[in-house]
C-alpha cells in the first residue's frame, strides 16, 4: 500500500499489487489491473520509488517473522 496524491491535494493509498500500469501523459495516469484510473501528482519515478521501499518493508517483515 501507498500514499498518493490528488491534484485537490486529498490523500489516499493504494494496493500496489493492483497497479498495472503507470505513464506521465503529462500527468501520472495508475491504471490498476480492475481498469479503475487515478491521476495523481507524484511522478512515475516517486511512486516505483514507494513501491521498492514499501516491497523492502513488507519482505523484511516477513524474513524477520520466520527467524523468530
Amino acid at each position: 500500500m501507498i500514499n498518493v496524491t490528488r491534484f485537490n491535494d486529498s490523500q489516499f493509498v493504494i494496493n500496489s499489487d493492483l497497479i498495472q500500469t503507470m505513464e506521465e501523459t503529462p500527468d501520472t495516469v495508475i491504471t490498476l489491473t480492475t481498469g479503475t484510473k487515478y491521476v495523481v501528482k507524484e511522478s512515475c519515478q516517486e511512486l516505483v520509488d514507494r513501491i521498492v521501499e514499501y516491497k523492502r518493508r513488507v519482505y523484511s517483515g516477513v524474513l524477520n517473522t520466520k527467524d523468530k
